[in-house]
């Protein structure tokens, strides 16, 4: 009987996924663990199989979830050996990974834990000796060769680390062995070591991040045309949390939350929110006053004066959102909130960890 209605829900959670026309994202960080039971779930994972590179990576912004035709699998195919788009970029590789080790504790097919395998040696491979990661790898041109934080590139590669280091689910029950395990021991201690050790510092106290960083020099690099050297807000509050996450922080972790949290607290906008209008017909993005908004965060404050920035395709900063063309104004994240879920956060961080030395915030 309890099989009955472990298929039944499958093919539940199999139709429901159609009906809703889930996009590739959704589908490959799907949870459900009967999901991973059905024969969709395999369909998907075996595409992951084609789309996976031999470096072991993955490439990104690709719907590896649509049915392939038998011309189209060829063509994919024909792609595996390429060594130029294997990437850690929106959530490329980390991604595939965790689908293909909920769908390994499953079924036990082990082409799925090979896989995972190989990917995680890719991931190793390309670690640099400060414990930074490239955006690409191993072939990469311009500013891919930066430690790369933008849109928490590192902080995926490193989550996984941390749980399979410490056996979680769905990392565990022999997913990799332990030559591999204590491997990514050390990957994960070199990644927090390039974390404390990019992060920016003004007057001798540590503020937050960048969204990429110089591969030798450490320091804040320039990315796209856009993305200028910068205190960069969303992405340091989800390296601030995956420090907070570290148990028995020492001296250097403590430093570093608190620096950061202070920094977040002296930046944050208040009485301001965005707001999507209409204009023409075309929906355009605004900044207006809200004495009951909740606190904002631009995502970008120069180096020079901690102000917030906003830039175009012509890499020209300017004070204010409505400076800047309309393809970029609302083709961006400029604003977000980030880090105010970091608030009660650092009140049970502080609590669990005791820590004496706290950063008042205000509520």
């Amino acid at each position: 009987m309890n099989k009955l209605l472990i298929t039944l829900f499958a093919l539940l959670a199999c139709q429901g996924l159609q009906a809703q026309k889930l996009t590739n994202n959704q589908v490959l960080q799907q949870k459900d663990s009967a999901f991973f039971q059905s024969e969709e779930a395999r369909r998907v994972g075996d595409q992951l199989l084609l789309y996976q590179r031999n470096t072991g990576g993955w490439p990104k912004n690709v719907n590896m979830v649509e049915p392939l035709t038998a011309a189209q699998k060829d063509s994919v195919i024909q792609q595996k050996t390429r060594e130029d788009d294997s990437t850690i970029d929106n959530k490329a590789t980390s991604m595939q990974m965790t689908f293909l080790a909920r769908l390994y504790q499953q079924t036990h097919d082990n082409r799925y834990r090979d896989a995972f395998r190989k990917a995680m040696t890719f991931l190793l491979s390309g670690q640099y000796d400060n414990g930074g990661w490239p955006q690409f790898w191993p072939k990469n041109r311009q500013y891919q060769v930066h430690i790369t934080y933008n849109d928490n590139a590192i902080v995926n590669v490193l989550k996984i680390f941390r749980d399979v280091a410490k056996d979680r689910a769905p990392y565990n029950a022999g997913l990799v062995d332990e030559a591999m395990r204590q491997q990514t021991v050390k990957a994960f201690d070199k990644g927090i070591d390039c974390i404390l050790a990019t992060q920016i510092i003004v007057n001798g106290q540590p503020t937050v991040w960048c969204q990429q960083h110089d591969a030798v020099t450490l320091l804040p690099a320039k990315a796209r045309a856009y993305e200028l050297p910068s205190f960069c807000t969303q992405e340091s509050a989800a390296l601030t949390f995956l420090l907070m996450q570290i148990s028995k922080p020492d001296e250097r972790i403590i430093r570093a939350v608190n620096g950061a949290m202070k920094w977040f607290e002296e930046h944050k906008i208040k009485g301001c929110r965005l707001e999507k209008y209409k204009d023409g017909g075309k929906t355009d993005l605004r900044l207006v006053c809200d004495d009951k908004a909740a606190p904002l965060w631009a995502r970008y404050y120069d180096l020079e004066e901690g102000l917030p920035f906003f830039c175009d395709r012509d890499g020209q900063p300017k004070r204010s959102l409505a400076e800047i063309g309309y393809e970029r104004r609302t083709g961006y994240s400029w604003y977000n909130t980030e880090p105010q879920e970091l608030y009660a956060r650092y009140e049970t961080w502080v609590q669990k960890n005791k820590i004496t030395n706290r950063i008042t915030l205000e509520k």
